[in-house]
């Protein structure tokens, strides 16, 4: 009777290996964005100069000696002459995968490239030829894509990821014992960030100097023989002597969420998504905390001029809260940087500041120009405003103003603060 039941037994648990062992596959399709790969070879040939390229992306704005930079974002630089500012003329395109913005120090321009810093030589803008690169000294980082599929994983050994393309997946589903859920990425998850732009003024608004003349969304800046860059989290500080083999000397971490660097005397003022941050950078290669100045979360760049900060604050996504305002600060005393009046925007961007004029990007409602000199009675004192365009960020020089958005370049006259008016624009040209 025992032999039975063993024998019994003994095949039932033969019949449970045997299905166990048959259970279905099943598989899942769908849609998902997947890498589009440039590989690090193609990444590192790519920089030269091309005669036409179109405008269609435009990004940030630098400018030196009549000559105009604008960034088309991710893919590289448009080159115009403005020693005419009625009348910009078109000198090329400085092909640079993956860049953002660009600083130039004497005849060599730096800009980002995806995971590089590479150095360019400009004395010849009909034939630029790189001089310099630094491999990998920046995040690996990746466009941003369709919030609507999935994401197909990155493999970064194959190269730096340029666009992403919907394909339909099919895919073996794992079995387990427990449900597995679809995890999505919002793009703001893979935003790119990068670095950039200009110098230093100690009593100027605007970021300038014998190098050049950038905006306020700036990420890089000139002190001496040094290029100060800032990313989402950290500091990074290279070393220009030789400018044709720039080294970098230091690179710390920051705390989170920094968009822009405004370099004033020996001073760097961060924009962050919660506030103002204050270092001085007298040793750049050990920035020393000065203070903050904390606000509602916000997309936040500070331009500075004397003794006074003003900080752009933009909501909502991915910036966070639904604050669209302008402050002005007091930062006589540095330690201690003070509110003096706070006023109401609709979805400001860059700024700029030159003596008593105020200019502001403020997006979809345009550029408006104010009078600042009373610090408490700025909104008072509304000099012009500019619809019908979508601005992004100012370089105030002197009596003329460029001005980047959305749907192009403009450049405006100021000299007669009663009058003034748009004198050139270079448009975009749609895909």
């Amino acid at each position: 009777m025992k032999k039975i039941q063993f024998t019994i037994i003994f095949q039932l648990i033969a019949l449970l290996l045997i299905f166990s062992g048959c259970q279905d596959k099943y598989t899942e399709e769908y849609l998902s964005a997947e890498p589009v790969y440039m590989s690090y070879k193609d990444l590192r040939e790519a920089v030269k100069t091309e005669t036409v390229h179109s405008l269609e992306k435009p990004g940030k704005i630098y400018y030196k000696d009549n000559i105009l930079y604008i960034n088309e974002i991710m893919k590289g630089i448009h080159v115009y002459n403005n020693a005419n500012p009625s009348s910009p003329q078109y000198l090329g395109f400085i092909n640079i995968p993956g860049n953002v913005d660009m600083v130039i120090r004497g005849n060599i321009m730096y800009a980002d490239s995806y995971i590089d810093l590479v150095g360019i030589d400009i004395s010849n803008l009909g034939s630029t030829k790189e001089v310099a690169r630094l491999k990998n000294v920046f995040p690996y980082s990746v466009p941003t894509y369709e919030t609507a599929y999935r994401v197909g994983q990155v493999d970064d050994t194959q190269g730096v990821v340029i666009d992403w393309e919907i394909k339909t997946v099919r895919k073996e589903i794992e079995q387990t014992n427990y449900q597995i859920y679809p995890i999505y990425y919002g793009s703001e998850f893979a935003k790119f960030s990068s670095v950039t732009d200009a110098a230093v003024n100690s009593s100027g608004g605007q970021q300038s100097s014998a190098a050049g003349t950038g905006g306020s969304m700036a990420r890089f800046g000139l002190i001496d023989n040094h290029l100060l860059a800032v990313d989402n989290s950290t500091y990074y500080n290279f070393d220009l002597t030789n400018a044709t083999s720039p080294t970098i000397e230091t690179k710390t971490s920051m705390g989170w969420g920094i968009e822009t660097m405004f370099l004033n005397g020996n001073n760097m003022f961060l924009g962050t998504r919660t506030g103002m941050l204050i270092y001085n950078v007298s040793d750049v290669t050990k920035p020393v905390f000065v203070s903050n100045f904390w606000h509602a979360t916000g997309c936040d760049p500070v331009v500075v001029q004397n003794n006074r900060a003003y900080v752009t604050i933009r909501g909502g996504n991915p910036c966070g809260s639904n604050v669209n305002r302008l402050d002005v600060l007091d930062i006589t005393v540095l330690k201690n940087p003070a509110l003096m009046r706070s006023y109401n925007m609709t979805n400001p961007y860059g700024l700029g500041i030159d003596d008593d004029v105020l200019f502001v990007c403020d997006g979809t409602a345009g550029l408006k120009v104010y009078n600042a000199a009373d610090p408490y009675l700025i909104s008072e004192h509304l000099l012009a405003t500019f619809k019908d365009i979508n601005a992004y960020d100012v370089i105030p020089l002197g009596n003329s103003l460029l001005m980047i958005g959305a749907d192009g370049f403009y450049q405006y006259d100021y000299s007669n603060l009663n009058n003034i008016k748009q004198i050139s624009s270079i448009k975009i040209v749609p895909k």
